[in-house]
């Protein structure tokens, strides 16, 4: 078990595979702050263990993924607060998780609603349970989707369906989320996590070095993020070359390089 700093986020690893589990049943695995910032912990330390190949996200219990940000804590913000503090630390934590160099397995054990939704949409891959439901429900109290519910969901899935699932209200049952793309496969009720070791199996077997980059440009075409992954594959290819190797030399020798372009 890693630390995350909150008992209700838990980090495990198993060989190559990092399991995260939101383990808060009792109040349907909504968020509060300190998970929240125990979330962009846990995409930390992951990112720090190379080993690590694959990522599995979950929810504790059977009837809920994740119900999102937990109402009484956001409703406790002033209109100051709830900007600076609860998206902008929201924002950090899911990026944070999207952007993960390794493959990220969501399983939908339970209902993704609000927060739930977006924090499924920083996955790669989401296996739903056949009894959960999907959708974006903020508007509904008044408040909009502020953890990228109008951005990541959008790119992942399109306007038009987050159109229908953030300003009509519409929720989706799983068959009808596997049919508009939210899911990628829809497993029996306690199969998710069995469904997903078959995904970990296909990450594993592939060339770690070529899933990481491939990651990074598919994240890039989509607009995910742009400047971390171009400056880090070409940081790569810079480090990789003869005129590193003799940059570093003439430094430490207080002389001029010589480059040879290779």
């Amino acid at each position: 078990m890693l630390d995350t700093g909150d008992k209700r986020i838990l980090l495990t690893r198993l060989d190559q595979v990092a399991t995260l589990t939101i383990a808060r049943p009792e109040k349907l695995n909504a968020l509060d702050m300190s998970m929240v910032l125990s979330l962009e912990r846990a995409a930390a330390l992951i990112e720090t263990e190379p080993d690590i190949r694959v990522v599995v996200l979950t929810g504790e219990g059977d009837k809920s993924f994740c119900a999102g940000g937990d109402i009484e804590a956001w409703a406790a913000h002033s209109a100051l607060e709830f900007g600076r503090a609860w998206i902008r630390y929201g924002h950090r934590a899911f990026d944070a998780l999207a952007r993960l160099r390794q493959p990220v397995i969501a399983v939908l054990n339970g209902h993704a609603l609000g927060g739930g939704l977006e924090l499924a949409a920083v996955a790669d891959l989401r296996i739903a349970e056949e009894h959960i439901k999907i959708g974006a429900p903020e508007t509904g109290l008044g408040i909009i989707p502020g953890w990228s519910g109008t951005q990541r969901v959008v790119r992942r899935f399109g306007a038009q369906l987050t159109r229908r699932m953030a300003l009509f209200g519409e929720i989706f049952s799983a068959e009808e989320a596997l049919t508009l793309g939210l899911v990628d496969e829809v497993a029996p009720k306690g199969q998710g996590m069995a469904t997903a070791q078959e995904y970990v199996e296909l990450v594993v077997a592939r060339g770690p070095v070529a899933l990481e980059l491939t990651k990074a440009l598919i994240n890039a075409a989509e607009g995910e993020e742009t400047e971390r992954p171009l400056e880090a594959i070409a940081g790569a290819l810079a480090a990789s070359t003869e005129d590193l190797k003799e940059g570093v030399a003439a430094f430490r020798a207080k002389r001029k390089p010589s480059f040879r372009n290779e």
